[in-house]
């Protein structure tokens, strides 16, 4: 199906990808076994040492000049737009494969999103489905192009998808079954403003149709104009929520409900709500509390998410690398109480951190490291607040040397925890990579005892 949809999108059209990472790639290949097009074109702004004879080339800053040539173009996510090159003002229709893919298969598609949680609330509902034996797929903004997907598809085939809000901006199709976790400020580069971050998340149910689902937390619910869907309300600790998280144990469904093993390896709170929505899409799905619970127990955390890396120099370390939010590093800090140490910074986007330090003001974490650009920022911000707090924060320029102070600062037997609260783009690839050196750091000097 989605080879035909892509023939009826690109037959007879100028078409560009704009923008050529692991998406652009895959979305290549199914252009080409699609055929059909009147001219292929790649647009990046890096050179391409390995890109297609097949394919025409802009390369450069002015990159995206390209799109005025062409007649559709596939954006991939992550790529800011340039004012002059806003999809309202070309004549070309800038699309992406998310929109692909949902134009094919909506009506088997399961879309996650949130700021924060949906890789593990996608990962742990795949591997549910699959344990049980229910015919399911995982792609999406979790690193696996749904262009790869294909061959895999069919007509029983429950495909979970996890949805960025890069891959939620200028898309205009839903899909029929939506979850909208939660929503804190993050990506406010990209996207300049609060409210425009919330708006093109909210892309996740703006197009659904009244036979649809929704499962959102608040304060992201839609006003009934905005959503036509079956609204199903998520919220912890709340018996007129339809999905909740009651008492740090329970998962409840709509007057269903089902306790948490108490041997999962999952961390936090906010990961045993992420627990209650797999129960409800797995319970709507046909699932027993038996094949739910099992699935659950057996589940391995995602890596960089509250991963502990081993003990070093006496010192426990933990890898929470994902945090790119005041939220994920107050979760992070709850789930640990025996934290001694906390690396916190990287990359500063603009976010208010107000919150985050509110929360430092009241913890009682004895050390507390601030990184790279927005650790200095919060350093100068924490003068607001009372010596208490002041007392317990120092700056390290980098990683490797916040690293360096925690080896001699972080007392023996406890933990060292890096919750960045920020992206990682200013100096790593992305939060793997950061948290590949961070375990690295770690280790480095450790004499092991033979």
């Amino acid at each position: 199906m989605l080879l035909k949809k892509l023939y009826e999108e690109i037959n007879g059209k100028r078409v560009l990808l704009l923008g050529y990472g692991r998406e652009g790639r895959a979305l290549y290949r199914r252009i080409i076994q699609a055929g059909g097009y009147r001219c292929l074109g790649i647009s990046d702004a890096n050179a391409i040492p390995d890109a297609p004879d097949e394919a025409v080339l802009h390369i450069g800053t002015d990159y995206q000049a390209a799109m005025l040539d062409y007649d559709i173009v596939f954006k991939s996510p992550g790529i800011v737009l340039k004012p002059e090159y806003q999809p309202d003002q070309l004549k070309c229709r800038v699309t992406s494969l998310t929109e692909l893919f949902l134009s094919a298969y909506r009506a088997q598609c399961i879309g996650i999103t949130g700021t924060k949680g949906k890789s593990t609330t996608s990962s742990l509902l795949y591997h549910v489905l699959h344990e049980a034996g229910v015919p399911a797929v995982l792609g999406g903004n979790i690193g696996i192009p749904t262009a790869e997907l294909y061959e895999q598809i069919m007509p029983e085939t429950v495909i979970v998808m996890e949805i960025g809000v890069h891959q939620l901006e200028y898309n205009h199709i839903s899909p029929k079954t939506a979850v909208f976790l939660n929503l804190y400020e993050e990506h406010l580069d990209h996207y300049g403003t609060f409210a425009y971050y919330a708006y093109c998340k909210e892309n996740i149910y703006r197009n659904q149709l009244p036979d649809d689902l929704l499962i959102c937390g608040e304060p992201s619910l839609p006003v009934a104009r905005d959503c036509q869907a079956e609204v199903l309300r998520l919220a912890k600790n709340d018996t007129s929520a339809d999905v909740s998280l009651l008492n740090g144990r329970t998962m409840y469904f709509c007057g269903e409900s089902c306790e948490i093993p108490a041997d999962i390896s999952l961390t936090g709170e906010h990961n045993r709500l992420n627990c209650a929505v797999v129960y409800a899409l797995a319970k709507r799905l046909g699932l027993s509390d038996a094949q739910i619970t099992d699935g659950i127990r057996s589940f391995q955390p995602l890596p960089h998410r509250l991963s502990p890396i081993g003990t070093y120099h006496g010192i426990r370390w933990v890898d929470d690398s994902i945090s790119t939010a005041c939220e994920t590093c107050i979760q992070a800090l709850d789930s640990l109480p025996d934290t001694d140490t906390v690396l916190i910074g990287g990359m500063d986007r603009g976010i208010n951190y107000t919150q985050l330090l509110d929360y430092l003001v009241k913890s009682s974490v004895p050390h507390i490291i601030l990184m790279s650009d927005s650790g200095k920022r919060i350093l100068a911000e924490a003068e607001a607040y009372p010596d208490s707090l002041r007392s317990r924060m120092q700056y390290a320029a980098d990683l490797p040397e916040a690293v360096a102070i925690a080896k001699r600062i972080t007392e023996k037997g406890r933990i060292c925890l890096m919750s960045p609260a920020a992206a990682s783009y200013n100096v790593y690839q992305n939060f793997e990579k950061r948290g590949e050196h961070f375990k690295q750091l770690a280790e480095q000097d450790y004499v092991r005892k033979k």
